[in-house]
């Protein structure tokens, strides 16, 4: 037992040895026995996102024995009752860097939800209380995010940034919670076992399951990824609803078990109405609080507008995606502006922004997957985590970002009831304001009012799924969703 500890990969505590626990009339020491033991105190132990590979340990006794200037921590397996000592120097605090958790390993803390599985590593539970000794200063409360399809290939791409750190903050302690299906199971497991072996030092737990009610409990973000594909043959309304369905289910266990402030991104498509339909089964959550991912087409829009002004794209601002996730979607090159100036006045040619930019932008997924043979995985995990970065910072000064929102009380006259994508700036505490006062001409109105009505067909369509009556499916045209085969 001590050899495989010592030989456990990242364990960074200064001058530690492992020896078998002393045992005292064929018995362990107990916790309280260890503890008052005069000249001795209590304190946590500092470990690596490692922690002891991937054996999963509970604290019988920590302490620190002042005339020796030693720390000891007796840990006890959960398959043996035997204990084994850690033995450290006590390490200064101002020594221990950022990206190392200073942690107390508590017995029957952080009891994982039945029906969801703690992974490998991840299983070890970690005190994380917002006490300044407890843990580095810089390090905020942990998040709990949930990402639905979690197995698929745009969480592929998308788990990793967030357990990087990149998305929430190279500050902000994270724990994962991956739902998925019976079926990709052991996918998710696959999963798992790869964010185990990247050592990310900021993801503190990793719990997968296929219960939404399961895997929603406490969630501070979700991200429902998770949705049916398209078929051959599908008539679009025979998707929305049963894509509609599942949506319909989520929000219900959102509503039970999430955090009453979680933020929703619904990325399954149609993902204006599936958001819909889970904000409706959600009453217990502010309606503002839910979004249909719309970043991926403002992102496809300003690399348009820079390749055509001969720009980088990061010279390009304040573009706007009006509407549906659809091929009746708005890019808004009127109030877009390319180096601080309004883009018209850069690119003069409105023919090519009418005619060419427009219909460039609402099909550009279906052109990649034609060239590529598979969809937009990798840039759509990108534009979710553009999304929440939105959220969780400063929008810059007079500049603006898309994502669909619940339209009840909007300043454009849309109509209420929809989400429907629109300008937001926030303030980086995860709400934001949809900003007012954005030139429309006829042309923008026309293809709005266009968008707009699509909406509102297919909410008739899924009336059964929020709660409304005499629904009726007759939608306007059969529009293909960017990037759906």
């Amino acid at each position: 037992m001590a050899a495989a500890l010592l030989q456990a990969p990242g364990v960074q505590i200064s001058g530690c040895r492992v020896q078998p626990q002393q045992q005292s009339g064929g018995s362990s020491s107990s916790s309280s026995s260890t503890t008052s033991v005069a000249g001795q105190s209590s304190r946590s132990v500092v470990l690596s996102s490692a922690f002891f590979g991937r054996r999963k340990f509970v604290a019988r006794s920590l302490w620190i024995d002042k005339a020796s200037k030693k720390e000891f921590c007796v840990l006890r397996t959960k398959k043996q009752q035997q204990g084994v000592v850690v033995q450290c120097s006590v390490a200064d605090s101002s020594t221990i860097q950022d990206s190392v958790a200073t942690t107390q390993l508590i017995p029957g803390a952080g009891k994982t939800p039945e029906g969801v599985e703690c992974y490998g590593v991840f299983c070890v539970t970690y005190d994380l209380k917002e006490i300044d000794e407890q843990k580095p200063k810089t390090w905020k409360k942990m998040v709990r995010v949930v990402v639905s399809g979690a197995a698929g290939m745009i969480s592929n791409h998308l788990l990793f940034k967030l357990a990087s750190g990149e998305v929430f903050g190279h500050d902000q302690p994270l724990a994962l919670n991956l739902l998925g299906s019976e079926r990709s199971r052991d996918a998710l497991e696959g999963v798992a076992m790869e964010l185990e072996d990247s050592l990310f030092p900021l993801l503190r737990e990793v719990n997968i399951g296929i219960e939404p009610t399961e895997v929603f409990r406490d969630a501070d973000w979700a991200l429902l990824i998770g949705a049916k594909p398209r078929g051959p043959g599908m008539e679009r309304a025979d998707l929305l609803d049963l894509n509609g369905q599942i949506f319909a289910e989520q929000g219900k266990a959102l509503n039970a078990v999430a955090s009453p402030d979680v933020k929703v991104l619904v990325v399954g498509n149609p993902c204006n109405t599936n958001a819909l339909i889970a904000l409706k089964n959600a009453p217990r959550i502010p309606s503002k609080n839910f979004h249909a991912l719309t970043r991926l087409d403002e992102n496809r829009a300003k690399c348009q507008l820079a390749l055509k002004a001969g720009l980088f794209y990061d010279n390009v601002s304040n573009v706007t995606i009006w509407g549906n996730h659809s091929t009746t979607q708005v890019p808004d090159f009127l109030n877009a502006k390319i180096n601080g100036k309004p883009a018209t006045e850069v690119i003069t040619d409105r023919k090519w922004l009418e005619e060419e930019f427009t219909p460039r932008v609402q099909t550009r997924g279906g052109a990649l997957i034609k060239k590529w043979g598979r969809s937009s995985a990798a840039s759509t995990a990108v534009s979710i985590a553009d999304a929440i970065k939105s959220l969780v910072n400063p929008t810059p000064k007079g500049d603006w970002f898309s994502s669909g929102v619940f339209t009840t009380g909007n300043p454009y006259g849309i109509a209420d009831d929809l989400i429907f994508s629109l300008p937001c700036r926030s303030k980086g505490d995860g709400d934001y304001e949809i900003v007012p006062d954005l030139q429309i001409d006829d042309y923008l109105y026309e293809r709005i009012k266009k968008s707009e009505k699509e909406l509102l067909a297919e909410k008739k369509c899924v009336a059964h799924l929020i709660g409304d009556e005499n629904g009726y499916c007759d939608l306007p045209e059969d529009t293909t969703l960017p990037g759906e085969q």
